[in-house]
Order: structure tokens, then C-alpha cells, then sequence
């Protein structure tokens, strides 16, 4: 599988400060490689480097140290460039414009013929939603509705590669569903993604690989699937199993057989069953006591699991993979407080 994205000790340094500057690591020593077709999440909190590597990537900025290719080609090479799109963070455009005439222009930025621009400025519109203010000024369209005309820009050449900086940034719920879906179209056709986020129930729900950066160092990457693997290697940390009709007095009698009782309401509890334990037993006990079962799930590690361990801000816990290890003692626990 061909390499779409890599970088080698990728090191970005900024001067800050006035009378004295003095060089701030933005991002240290970053190596990553994306393969074709691959939806790659770059994930961290504010301030990680996750737009300062994308910039670099998109050869906006220049690195201190290290090197990067693009579709096998330096960044910035013209040839690259062809088969990029781009998003930004906070996208800014002309705002005397609309967006019809916006991405006709951008469309003409690629040698496109009059009416191939206009075809594809239509099409875009009407991919992300558009179509019926496409004649409007982007001066009255709110942050969303200028996230998805970005959005729409990025697309026009039909890229290779669609990099793209916090995507559902100013979005409403239907906004993310909307670009959440139109990722994974643009992933069936084969494309490769690159995005940064901090919202980390997108990046599950979209993202083959991830790396999260913290401070600007890479501090954990791999499939989402090795990231979310269970504790210690076994698979789910337990069960949570859901009950009605259960009497107080019955679940203080499962409390030593159990990781934890919650009650929820009158008669109904949460109870975490450990990984060794055998549901169909248990769930049969119950109801034997005359309990009904609401639900039972296993308990996984979320893609938020193991980002709070990889900046080491979660309780203990032990996640493995083959490229992936962090080092803590417990699993992710069940929903509720303890009571």
C-alpha cells in the first residue's frame, strides 16, 4: 500500500516573546506515516501542534528540523498540490463573493475550463448542502455555512488527499452528521484523509489509525482498534448488566460478586460483572430472585479511554497493542456513581 503521508522528526520552533525572543517547541520531532485510503485522525488538546503539523504538511510554514512528503514529493511541490485539498481551521474568504463565484474561482486555480468550473462549483454546493444559497454573499452566511463552503473548496479538484483542520468546527448537530457522512463517502471512494479534532466521538466513529500529540510530541498512535483494545490484553474490562424488579436486599448480597452496584431507581440497578465472571450464570440468578433483565453490554475502552491515558491524565489503567502501550492498572469503569 502506497505512502501517502510521511514525516521524519518533523520539529517546528516559534520565537516568542518581544524585546527578548527566545524559540517555543510548537511541534518535536513528529513521525507518522499515512497509507492510502487511510482516514487519519490527529488527535490533542488545545494547543498540541495538530494545525502547526498540518501547515507544515501543506508547506504554509517551515520546519526547524526534519522533513516531510506529500504523495512521495516534497510539500509544496506543484504536482502534490494537484492532487491536495485543504480546510483550514478558521477558513477566510471573500466576503463579497458568493459562494458560487468563490469556488468557480478556486476551481479556475487548477486550469479548469469556464464550464468545468461552473460544473464543479454546482456540484460541491450541492454535496455539502449549499445548493440554494449558492448566489448569496458569503457576508451573510453564519460560521457554519462558511465551514461547509471551506469544505466544498477542498473538494473541488477532487483531491487524492483531503487534509482538513477541525472540520466540524462551528457545525450544529446535523451539520457534523452531515460532514461525518461525507468523510466516509469520500473514504469509500478511496481517498486518503487527514484531520485534526478534539472531538474524539467523530474520530472513533471515523478514523482507521490516529496519533495523539500532546505538547508537541507524538505520545500515541495506532489503529483505533489496538488504542481501544481492552485491559491488559483481555479483550472487554467486564459487563455492565442493567436490572429492574431487583430488591435492595438481593443486591447487597451481590455486592462481594460484583465490581460495582449502582442504583439507578427503585428496584433497578447497574451492576458490573468482572471479565472472568459468565454473564449467562449471572443473568440466569437474577432472574431467579424474580429480577428482569433491562440490558447487558461489555465494558470497552472508548478512543476517550485511552487518549486521557496517553496524556496521562486518566486513572490506571493497561492498554496494549502492537503499536501502542500505555502503561496504568485498570480498566474503564461502568457508568454511574458508586453507591
Amino acid at each position: 500500500m502506497a505512502t501517502i503521508v510521511r514525516t521524519e522528526q518533523l520539529t517546528k520552533d516559534f520565537q516568542t516573546g518581544f524585546w527578548r525572543q527566545r524559540p517555543h517547541r510548537g511541534l518535536d520531532a513528529l513521525s507518522i506515516e499515512i497509507q492510502s485510503g487511510d482516514v487519519f485522525g490527529l488527535l490533542g488538546p488545545n494547543g498540541a501542534g495538530k494545525s502547526t503539523t498540518l501547515k507544515l504538511i501543506n508547506n504554509l510554514i517551515w520546519p526547524t528540523s526534519g522533513r516531510a512528503e506529500v504523495l512521495g514529493r516534497p510539500p509544496g511541490d506543484i504536482r502534490a498540490r494537484q492532487k491536495l485539498g485543504f480546510l483550514p481551521e478558521n477558513p477566510s474568504f471573500y466576503d463579497h463573493l458568493t459562494a458560487e463565484e468563490l469556488l468557480v474561482y478556486f476551481a479556475g486555480l487548477f486550469g479548469y475550463s469556464s464550464a468545468d468550473c461552473a460544473a464543479r462549483a454546482a456540484r460541491m454546493l450541492d454535496l455539502v448542502g449549499l445548493g440554494a444559497d449558492r448566489r448569496r454573499p458569503l457576508r451573510q452566511y453564519s460560521k457554519g455555512m462558511v465551514q461547509r463552503v471551506g469544505l466544498a473548496q477542498a473538494l473541488i479538484n477532487d483531491p487524492e488527499l483531503v487534509i482538513l483542520d477541525e472540520p466540524m468546527s462551528g457545525l450544529d448537530p446535523i451539520g457534523r452528521r452531515e460532514v461525518r457522512d461525507l468523510i466516509l463517502g469520500l473514504r469509500d471512494q478511496g481517498r486518503t484523509i487527514l484531520f485534526s479534532s478534539h472531538i474524539l466521538s467523530d474520530a472513533e466513529l471515523l478514523c482507521n489509525r490516529v496519533g495523539i500529540v500532546s505538547k508537541g510530541k507524538l505520545v500515541a498512535s495506532g489503529t483505533v482498534s489496538e488504542l481501544t483494545s481492552g485491559a491488559a490484553g483481555s479483550g472487554a474490562p467486564g459487563w455492565d448488566i442493567i436490572v429492574s424488579g431487583l430488591s435492595d436486599a438481593t443486591a447487597e448480597r451481590l455486592r462481594t460478586r460484583v465490581t460495582r452496584a449502582t442504583r439507578i431507581a427503585d428496584g433497578r440497578y447497574s451492576l458490573e460483572l468482572p471479565t472472568e465472571a459468565h454473564p449467562e450464570t449471572f443473568i440466569a440468578e437474577l432472574a431467579a430472585t424474580g429480577a428482569s433483565l433491562v440490558s447487558v453490554m461489555p465494558i470497552r475502552t472508548t478512543l476517550e479511554d485511552a487518549f486521557l491515558r496517553a496524556l496521562g491524565t486518566a486513572p490506571p489503567a493497561e492498554v496494549r497493542g502492537s503499536k501502542f502501550e500505555v502503561r496504568t492498572a485498570t480498566g474503564r469503569r461502568g457508568p454511574g456513581a458508586e453507591s
